[in-house]
């Protein structure tokens, strides 16, 4: 039986892979270790703020009406929302680091080609090309 096709890399040239010395593989370790250990951070302390707010609602909902009820559970869903996007970002890190030690951060994992400099600069983790990501958020 026939292996599928991954259309994503067929008919692609492999890209060489250039190879980084070993001082500036632990320099970006090092600083996506900072970043994973900052977000992970304010991730607690995010948590520690809802458990704080919610333990405050129960105490101070008697007398409310609806929009008052309506106003708190806007605000819950807004602090979660906060927390959930922390933790995807610390996810994000996590998985660059996974790609630094298997070789392929820096890499396009769409494509193949080299990610510019100037973006992982800007976007450490990013795991995609400029042109696949435009390509990614056009769909």
């Amino acid at each position: 039986m026939a292996k599928p096709v991954d259309t994503r890399t067929a008919g692609r040239k492999p890209v060489a892979k250039a190879t980084r010395s070993a001082a500036e593989t632990e320099k970006i370790r090092a600083a996506l270790a900072a970043r994973r250990d900052e977000l992970s951070a304010e991730y607690d302390q995010t948590l520690s703020e809802i458990t704080e707010l919610q333990r405050d609602r129960l105490t101070d909902s008697a007398g409310d009406d609806q929009a008052d009820t309506g106003t708190k559970t806007f605000e819950r869903e807004q602090e979660i929302s906060l927390a959930n996007s922390i933790k995807e970002r610390i996810t994000q890190v996590e998985r660059a680091l996974e790609r630094l030690d298997e070789g392929g951060y820096g890499w396009c994992e769409r494509c193949g080609n080299p990610i510019p400099v100037e973006r992982l600069a800007a976007f450490p983790s990013a795991t995609l090309c400029v042109t696949c990501k435009q390509l990614e958020e056009r769909r």
